[in-house]
């Protein structure tokens, strides 16, 4: 397993996690069952349907809470970049919570066409040697509750705006992306690649694991200042105020 953003309290034990993560998502070939510890057992490994690199396309996503927008400038074509909170459903694909109002809203009001940066790069020795990837795709509006729930446990703040006349959700629809993965490693990876066949019954086992790891009085001092707050087929998100974190 790997951590993203690691930041610890020194009270968290990073094998409690792997243990969870282990009890969460039992990955066994043949047709979904019940676990042995009445979890949802799920068809395939998720790295199987897809390629190493369409993997880490995926991890860097799902590791990153914000991210660089480009969109098109309405009137003008010049390039707009803006920076955006950022979740992933649970096949992968990036969720936006946009208010009309802004700009890169209204942008993609005339060409549904944005990319995507997500930067890992942070803790690199060398900004340029460290690993990110754009990710190119059409903004779409979605009405999916469930993906909305996805996004507000990853940024609990934007609950506070959630419900504006304004403010909408957004799923970008991947077309393609470009990974750069450290010196020498360029790719250019295909949607297929990328994006989580066959996930349809996950969001109702993920809702039931928060909920009773929520209710894991055991659990709760291990974690000390951290919070699980998503679920999906590769990993656990956590949060500890402002600070996100990522097991998977």
């Amino acid at each position: 397993y790997e951590i993203y953003q690691c930041d610890w309290s020194s009270d968290v034990c990073s094998s409690d996690l792997q243990r969870i993560w282990a009890q969460v998502w039992r990955i066994r070939s043949g047709s979904a069952a019940a676990g042995r510890s009445g979890v949802m057992a799920i068809t395939g490994a998720p790295s199987s349907a897809t390629s190493a690199t369409g993997t880490e396309v995926r991890g860097l996503m799902r590791s990153r809470a914000v991210a660089s927008l480009g969109t098109q400038l309405a009137g003008s074509g010049w390039p707009y970049v803006s920076l955006v909170l950022v979740a992933t459903a649970m096949d992968g694909a990036p969720l936006l919570l946009l208010s009309r109002l802004a700009e890169h809203t209204k942008n993609i009001a005339g060409d549904a066409r944005v990319s995507l940066l997500f930067d890992a790069t942070e803790d690199a020795p060398s900004r340029l040697a460290g690993a990110r990837a754009t990710v190119l795709g059409r903004a779409m509006r979605s009405d999916d509750k469930d993906e909305l729930a996805r996004f507000l446990q990853r940024h609990p703040e934007a609950e506070a705006y959630a419900g504006f006349a304004d403010f909408g959700l957004f799923r970008v629809h991947v077309d393609r992306a470009h990974l750069v993965a450290g010196f020498g490693r360029i790719h250019w990876v295909d949607e297929r690649e990328i994006v989580l066949p066959n996930v349809a019954g996950f969001t109702a086992v993920a809702d039931a694991e928060l909920q009773r790891l929520a209710s894991d009085a055991a659990l709760r001092p291990k974690l000390g200042a951290w919070s699980i707050t998503g679920i999906d087929p590769e990993g656990l998100d956590l949060r500890a105020g402002q600070r996100t974190a990522r097991v998977g």
